[in-house]
């Protein structure tokens, strides 16, 4: 027998006192509890948002590794603005998570995964920012022999 039923069974023989019915009627009405398991809205867009980070970082990290000549052709320009935006994406959603968080680890409101978000994300500005940057270096000697 779940301690709700202890407790109804109790006020419903205990009536009678005054005090016994608003504790148990403040009791039967509190939500039940978050399963460890149980996947929530906070929950849901804090994967979602670490899921986006996790793939720009490897696109970003993809993106550095053909800006620096190492894979095949290509600049690998692309890949680091896809890499920024995802990061970018990543962040504010892991943000918005954490900020609307109401509660600690294990309450459903996704605050461990909106700060591996956050973290995430920021790897993934950091590698497409380099793979620019990287980019625009070794793109621009060719230009001045063109130019």
């Amino acid at each position: 027998m779940s301690v709700r039923h202890l407790l109804a069974a109790a006020t419903a023989q205990f009536g009678a006192f005054g005090l016994a019915t608003p504790a148990a009627a403040h009791v039967l009405v509190q939500p039940d509890p978050v399963s460890a398991y149980g996947l929530t809205s906070g929950r849901l867009w804090s994967f979602v948002a670490a899921l986006l980070g996790l793939i720009g970082a490897v696109i970003g990290g993809l993106a550095l590794a053909r800006s620096a000549g190492r894979m095949g052709k290509g600049n690998g320009r692309r890949g680091a603005i896809v890499a920024l935006v995802a990061g970018l994406a990543a962040a504010v959603i892991g943000g918005l998570v954490v900020a609307a968080a109401e509660g600690g680890p294990s309450t459903g409101y996704g605050i461990v995964g909106g700060y591996v978000a956050l973290v995430v994300g920021l790897i993934s500005m950091v590698l497409g920012g380099l793979a620019l940057a990287r980019n625009r270096r070794t793109a621009a000697p060719a230009d001045r022999l063109t130019g």
